[in-house]
């Protein structure tokens, strides 16, 4: 099995999405220790705002081969003003393609990607969950649910950490959730 391990988060070792992916690595490496693990950490080395000409560079032609390999995608998501950061999108920009991730047909765009697994750590400083008032707002756990449908994989697991802000115990309390959740995930068979 091969996982790919994104992570976004800005905040180094303060970031509760990192923490997470670094808990579900764990778990799927401890489940299969002959994984293989790719690393690519989106703040730390960025890839830049999409343009036209960089569809054809290096950097995007590995983020998509990386993608394409993976048999298990993990990634940290933290909620940066109500979307994904900045930088997963860049990266996410780099993965939906046409004629390599989807394609168009007359009966509307087919994902390709299918069968692919992915688990999202996603991290929130507020609630935005189903039952809070604030899910009108959120715009990440939803954004990836809709662009990885598009590609093909429509069963995206989340793991969640929210109300991460509130305070001391609501943090410890909503991580102490979310690793439990992590124990949750059962590995797939590559």
């Amino acid at each position: 099995m091969t996982i790919l391990h994104i992570d976004s988060a800005i905040t180094g070792e303060a970031s509760a999405s990192r923490e997470l992916t670094a808990a579900i690595v764990r778990e799927l490496t401890a489940a299969d220790p002959a994984a293989r693990v790719i690393y690519r950490d989106l703040a730390a080395e960025p890839l830049p705002h999409l343009t036209l000409p960089a569809f054809g560079e290096a950097d995007s032609q590995a983020a998509l081969a990386e993608f394409k390999a993976a048999d298990t995608v993990v990634i940290g998501a933290p909620m940066y003003n109500f979307g994904v950061p900045s930088q997963l999108k860049a990266w996410i920009d780099r993965l939906a393609i046409a004629g390599e991730t989807f394609r168009y047909t007359a009966a509307g765009a087919e994902g390709l990607m299918g069968g692919k697994r992915v688990i999202v750590a996603v991290a929130r400083g507020g609630l935005y969950g189903e039952d809070s008032g604030q899910r009108a707002v959120e715009h990440a756990e939803r954004y990836l649910q809709t662009v990885f449908g598009f590609i093909g994989i429509t069963d995206v697991e989340f793991v969640i950490a929210e109300g991460l802000k509130i305070g001391d115990d609501a943090r410890a309390a909503a991580l102490a959730a979310a690793h439990g959740r992590v124990r949750t995930l059962l590995p797939l068979a590559a």
